[in-house]
């Protein structure tokens, strides 16, 4: 095999290293490295070879103060039955005056997906966000150690009178990882169903009260009238009273005496009418769909 002829030689091999570990030299990149000897006359390789060197000579990490931090997955988490796992976020509402947001403080229950908590305000809050959890956990008649509260790490999620709030109720945090959007992904589906849904308004909102009576009929509708496909086309409300059991099996029968009738007009098995019994958050199988 021919050796190239741009190789370096164990000698500026060694040349390298020595001037990188020297103490004007050992915090500066290579990138640093290589003007700085230029100024003074010298030339020992181009940056892209001082990289290789260092990478061969298991030269090149981070140092303790600027070595990026590490994020693990939230642990998953799985829901059974309403009032276990609840999701929350803010979005934000545009208002008819440029740079002016209102904002929609929103709470979820990922097993039902009924929404089980909300409000309007005019920025964002801890202490806004203490009072909507509060007011949606007396709604809901739950006791400490009921819920567990999943939201991201924005600062009203973090702040001090929220933080007070979920241990004075007994509500167990959980948070995303820092900017890692699907983390959190029911509160991010509800927040597009609402704002692309036919009767999100054209124009922005003038008021608080405005929003808020928009929002109001979105989600008396959302739990009382959309039948959601995440779990399996019944509404919020009924599924968070328990009422989806029975008309899912009723759907199945229905099916099956289709079936029954004229079965030459299924080619396979009916329609999958199953309750979903089980909904994950931060779920480590890949095949399982958030809708």
């Amino acid at each position: 095999m021919t050796t190239p002829a741009n190789k370096l030689t164990d000698g500026e091999r060694a040349r390298i290293v020595e001037v990188v570990n020297l103490p004007e030299y050992r915090n500066q990149s290579p990138s640093q490295i290589v003007p700085n000897l230029a100024d003074k006359g010298n030339y020992i390789g181009s940056e892209s070879t001082i990289y290789r060197v260092l990478h061969a000579e298991n030269m090149v990490r981070h140092r303790s103060a600027s070595r990026p931090g590490t994020h693990r997955k939230p642990a998953e988490l799985c829901a059974t039955r309403p009032n276990q796992l609840w999701s929350w976020d803010i979005t934000y509402i545009l208002s008819n005056i440029r740079g002016k947001y209102f904002y929609l403080y929103l709470f979820l229950d990922i097993f039902s997906r009924k929404v089980v908590g909300f409000n309007v305000f005019d920025t964002q809050s801890a202490d806004y966000a203490a009072s909507v959890v509060s007011s949606a956990y007396l709604a809901e008649g739950l006791s400490a150690g009921d819920v567990t509260l999943h939201s991201d790490n924005g600062g009203p999620m973090k702040g001090f009178t929220m933080l007070a709030m979920l241990q004075m109720l007994g509500i167990a945090p959980s948070f995303s990882r820092p900017s890692v959007s699907d983390d959190n992904p029911f509160s991010e589906s509800l927040f597009k169903t609402l704002k692309y849904c036919p009767q999100y308004p054209s124009k922005p909102f003038a008021s608080e009260e405005e929003v808020l009576v928009w929002v109001k009929k979105f989600v008396d509708w959302y739990n009382n009238i959309h039948q959601h496909s995440g779990i399996n086309f019944v509404t919020p409300n009924v599924r968070h009273q328990g009422l989806d059991k029975e008309i899912l099996s009723s759907r199945a029968l229905v099916y099956e005496n289709a079936k029954q009738k004229n079965p030459n007009r299924w080619s396979g098995k009916v329609r999958n009418w199953i309750r979903v019994d089980e909904v994950y958050l931060n779920t480590k199988r890949t095949n399982r769909k958030i809708t």
